[in-house]
């Protein structure tokens, strides 16, 4: 409970900042809400140009840059390729540059285990939500577990907001759903399946799907994740 209250709040800082050191402050907040060694947002917007907001330790930050860890990281050219959020250890660390990497960050505290999420915006904007911790393999299977469907929200929560520093930008259209589309986006984010949702409304599994695919098409979604984080985000359903 005490998580959630503060990353509502959060969210409500989030949504009210109107500058870059703002997402910094809640992004510092929501670190040590969830009772991680890191949180870190990364966004390259539709121009090319980079931006960057969390935890990790300016030391950390200047070494990756002066190796250009960019072009070898394997969590980077991983998510690239994904859709969906990845665990590191799901990550192809076979090569002897990224177990040299992967030494390098753990012995400048970003920890042993990881989680992010890819996300992409219009115009060949991408961006990665990452959290990072030292602990065994079963207390981050339990975090990641307890807390995935709130980190894909905040995700979405901090690339809304990121979007508003575009240059030039224009603001996303959104098309309103209907209300049997916010029944059923509403259940989904509340934890239900398919089959439990048509068994709440009354109605065949095949209908609910036709209302999901419909609203993920409103929502310029790539999957139904991301369509329940923007319409929550978006304040089109709220649970």
């Amino acid at each position: 409970m005490a998580i959630q209250s503060t990353t509502n709040q959060a969210l409500e800082d989030l949504d009210a900042t109107s500058t870059l050191e703002g997402l910094q402050d809640v992004i510092t907040t929501l670190r040590d809400a969830f009772g991680i060694d890191h949180m870190v947002y990364h966004w390259v917007d539709s121009a090319g140009d980079q931006y960057g907001c969390g935890t990790y330790s300016d030391a950390w930050r200047d070494h990756y840059i002066a190796q250009n860890y960019l072009r070898l990281d394997p969590v980077i050219s991983g998510c690239y390729q994904r859709f969906h959020p990845v665990d590191w250890k799901r990550l192809d660390w076979s090569s002897k540059s990224a177990r040299v990497f992967q030494a390098e960050a753990i012995k400048f505290g970003v920890g042993n285990q990881g989680y992010s999420i890819p996300i992409r915006g219009p115009k060949g904007q991408f961006a990665l939500f990452t959290v990072s911790h030292t602990c065994d393999d079963e207390e981050w299977l339990k975090f990641t577990e307890t807390h995935s469907r709130d980190l894909i929200l905040i995700a979405h929560f901090f690339n809304r907001k990121a979007l508003e520093f575009e240059p030039n930008r224009i603001p996303d259209q959104s098309r309103a759903l209907s209300p049997r589309e916010v029944d059923a986006m509403t259940l989904l984010a509340m934890g239900c399946s398919r089959a439990q949702a048509a068994a709440k409304l009354s109605i065949s599994e095949h209908t609910v799907r036709v209302y999901i695919e419909s609203a993920r098409f409103k929502l310029g979604a790539l999957n139904t994740t991301q369509a329940v984080a923007r319409a929550m985000s978006r304040g089109l359903i709220v649970i």
